[in-house]
C-alpha cells in the first residue's frame, strides 16, 4: 500500500468542501482587558479610559451628561482630589502616550479633566468616603503641598482626622508659591482645599515644624507622620556679587509676587535656566513690563520646561539665548549691571540623556540687565528636619514610601524634583501604607495588564474627528495684569465632542464588529449596551475574524494547548501564529 503524507495548512486558515468547513486552527478568541497607554503614562494611574467614555457613552447608556459628569468626577477623584489644578498645571504625559496621536492628535485629556474639576467646584460636588469608621490613630502631616494635601485626603477618607502643619500664611505650597496665577488661579486653588478640608482635616498654617513645633515633639505625640515639605529653597549661580539686592532665586521671585509682595526688577531681566521655574520667572517679568530674556546653557531642544510653556513665552516676546553659562556678575554699586557668559557647544550625553554643554575656550558675551533671576535648581530646606537629610542625597524612601525613621513616611519634591501627579501619587501611596499598618492589612497587588500599544488596534475603523482646542487670551490681554489666566475651560460641548475621540483602548466599547464578523454565531452580544459580550467555544472554528476586527485591541487569539497568545501583523493586521 502506498503511502499517503497529507499536507498541512497553514494555521489560520480554513478549507471548504461541500459548503461545510473544517477548522484548521488551534487558536481561540479570548477578551484580554489592557491598560490604555494614556493611564500608563499618568504618573497617578488616574482611569482616563473610564473617564473619556464615561462621558462619550452617555446617551446610549441612557443617562444624562450631569450624570455623567459627576460619575467621571468621582473616578478622577478617586485617586487625585486636586483635578482642577491638576487639568491646568499638569503637563499630561499621558496625552504623549495616545494612541489617538498616530490619526489626528491625541486626546485633549488635561482638558477634560481641568472641566471636570471646575464643574465639581461649581457644582460642589463631594468627595466619595471610603468608610463610615472612625479611627483614632493620630497622623501629622508635615507641608500642605500636593503630596500632603494628597496623603491627607486620602487618610480622611479612611476614617482618620491628620493634622496638616504648614510653614507657609496659606496651604498649597509650590502650586501656590511656584506657579503664577496666570497659570494657576488662586482661587481654583482655595476651592479644592476647602473641599478638602471639608473632610475634618485641620491645616495649621505658619507652623514651621523644627523651629515653631520641634519635630522630636510631632514624634512623640503622633502615630505616624508624613513628610512633604517640597523643595521651597532656589539656588543661586555659585558667583561673586550674587547677593545683590537685585538677584533672586527663581522660587525666591516667584514667592514674593505670589504672596503680594511688589518686586523691583527694572526694565531688563535675565533669566537663568531652561525650566518651568526659569519659564514662569520669564513670562511674569514680561507682565511686570520689563525686557525677559532666557540664558541657558543648552539648546531649546534639550530644555525640560513643559513645550507648551515655552511657546507660551515665545508668543509673548521672551528672548532666549541658547549656549551660553553665567560666568560673571558685574556690580555697580549694591546692585548687578551686566552678566558675562561663556559660549558653549554640545558635546556627548550625560546622566540625564541630554548632550553636556562643553565651554568654548576664549569665546564670550556680556549681557546688561537690572535683574537677574537664578532659576537653576531647588532644594528643600531641612533645618529642624536634619534627621530625615541623608548625606548629599534628600530624604529616601522604600517602595511604600516609608523613611529610615520609625512611623515616619514621605513624598513630593522632598524625594526628587517632579510633577505634581507624581507628588499626589506618592501621597496616596504612602496613606494607603498607613492605613494597612493601623488595620493590619496585607495591601491588594496590584494587577499588572498589558498595555493596549497601536500596533493591537485597527485605527482605520475611527473616523477622521480633530483635537478640539481650548481658546486663549490675545498676547496683549495676557500681559496686561499678573492675574488673568491665559487658557479658558473647554465648554460642555466641546468635553462631550473630545471625549468621543477616546478609541478605548484596551477595553470593549460595544462596537458590535466581533459579533456582526462571526459566521459561525459563536459570539453572543448581550441584550442590554456595554454588558459584556461572551463566546460560545462549542461553536468557535478560530477563524480569527473577530480578533482581527476588534478595533480598541481588546479580543486576542490564545492556543489553549500551550498558552501561546497570537501576534497581530501590524502591517496587515492580519492574525499570525
Amino acid at each position: 500500500m502506498a503511502l499517503v503524507v497529507k499536507k498541512k495548512k497553514p494555521l489560520g486558515s480554513r478549507s471548504f468542501s461541500g459548503g461545510s468547513s473544517v477548522e484548521t486552527s488551534p487558536l481561540r478568541p479570548e477578551f484580554m482587558e489592557k491598560i490604555a497607554p494614556c493611564m500608563n503614562g499618568c504618573p497617578n494611574g488616574t482611569r482616563i479610559r473610564e473617564v473619556l467614555t464615561t462621558i462619550a457613552q452617555t446617551e446610549d447608556a441612557g443617562r444624562t451628561y450631569d450624570e455623567s459628569f459627576k460619575k467621571a468626577f468621582g473616578i478622577i477623584a478617586d485617586r487625585n482630589p486636586l483635578p482642577a489644578v491638576c487639568g491646568r498645571v499638569c503637563p499630561h504625559p499621558c496625552e504623549a502616550e495616545c494612541n489617538r496621536q498616530y490619526k489626528e492628535g491625541a486626546a485633549g485629556i488635561n482638558n477634560v479633566e481641568r472641566f471636570i474639576g471646575d464643574y465639581a467646584l461649581e457644582h460642589d460636588l463631594p468627595f466619595e468616603m471610603l468608610t463610615e469608621e472612625k479611627y483614632s490613630e493620630k497622623i501629622a502631616i508635615i507641608g500642605a503641598g500636593p503630596a500632603g494635601l494628597s496623603c491627607a485626603y486620602q487618610l480622611a477618607r479612611r476614617g482618620y482626622k491628620p493634622t496638616v502643619f504648614e510653614a507657609f500664611s496659606k496651604a498649597g505650597g509650590m502650586l501656590r508659591y511656584g506657579i503664577p496665577d496666570y497659570r494657576l488661579p488662586a482661587a481654583v486653588l482655595d476651592k479644592e482645599i476647602e473641599r478638602i478640608e471639608k473632610l475634618g482635616i485641620e491645616i495649621k498654617l505658619n507652623t514651621i515644624i523644627g523651629k515653631d513645633i520641634a519635630y522630636e515633639q510631632i514624634q512623640n505625640d503622633y502615630d505616624a507622620i508624613f513628610v512633604g515639605i517640597g523643595a521651597h529653597k532656589g539656588k543661586l549661580l555659585g558667583l561673586p556679587n550674587e547677593d545683590a539686592t537685585n538677584v533672586f532665586t527663581g522660587t525666591e521671585f516667584l514667592n514674593k509676587i505670589n504672596s503680594g509682595t511688589k518686586v523691583e526688577i527694572g526694565n531688563k531681566v535675565l533669566v537663568v535656566g531652561g525650566g518651568d521655574t526659569a519659564i514662569d520667572a520669564a513670562r511674569v517679568s514680561r507682565r511686570l513690563g520689563a525686557e525677559s530674556w532666557i540664558v541657558y546653557r543648552r539648546t531649546r531642544h534639550e530644555m525640560p520646561a513643559i513645550e507648551e510653556e515655552i511657546v507660551g513665552a515665545e508668543e509673548e516676546d521672551v528672548k532666549f539665548e541658547f549656549l551660553v553659562a553665567p560666568l560673571e556678575l558685574i556690580k555697580d554699586g549694591d546692585k548687578v549691571v551686566a552678566m558675562k557668559c561663556q559660549k558653549m557647544e554640545l558635546g556627548e550625553p550625560d546622566s540625564s540623556g541630554r548632550r553636556r554643554p562643553v565651554p568654548i575656550p576664549g569665546d564670550e558675551i556680556t549681557f546688561d540687565c537690572t535683574s537677574i533671576i537664578s532659576a537653576i535648581s531647588q532644594e528643600p530646606e531641612f533645618e529642624g528636619l536634619d534627621k530625615l537629610h541623608e548625606g548629599k542625597d534628600w530624604i529616601k524612601v522604600d517602595d511604600k514610601f516609608k523613611t529610615k525613621e520609625d512611623k515616619v513616611y514621605a513624598g513630593g519634591d522632598n524625594l526628587d524634583l517632579g510633577l505634581v501627579t507624581i507628588a499626589i501619587y506618592q501621597g496616596r501611596k504612602a496613606a494607603e501604607t498607613i492605613h494597612c499598618q493601623f488595620r493590619g492589612i496585607e495591601p491588594e497587588p496590584e494587577v499588572e495588564l498589558p498595555i493596549a500599544t497601536k500596533d493591537k488596534m485597527v485605527l482605520t475603523y475611527y473616523a477622521e474627528k480633530f483635537r478640539n482646542e481650548n481658546l486663549k487670551l490675545g498676547i496683549e490681554e495676557r500681559l496686561k495684569e499678573l492675574e488673568k489666566e491665559i487658557s479658558i475651560t473647554y465648554t460642555e460641548e466641546q468635553v462631550i465632542d473630545e471625549a468621543k475621540r477616546c478609541m478605548s483602548c484596551g477595553h470593549c466599547f460595544d462596537c458590535g464588529s466581533c459579533w456582526s464578523l462571526c459566521q459561525d454565531q459563536a459570539i453572543h452580544k448581550p441584550v442590554l449596551k456595554f454588558q459584556a459580550y461572551t463566546f460560545k467555544m462549542d461553536l468557535c472554528k478560530g477563524c480569527n475574524k473577530c480578533a482581527e476586527a476588534c478595533p480598541c485591541g481588546f479580543i486576542e487569539m490564545r492556543n489553549p494547548m500551550n498558552g501561546q497568545i497570537a501576534q497581530r501583523d501590524p502591517a496587515t493586521g492580519k492574525v499570525i501564529y
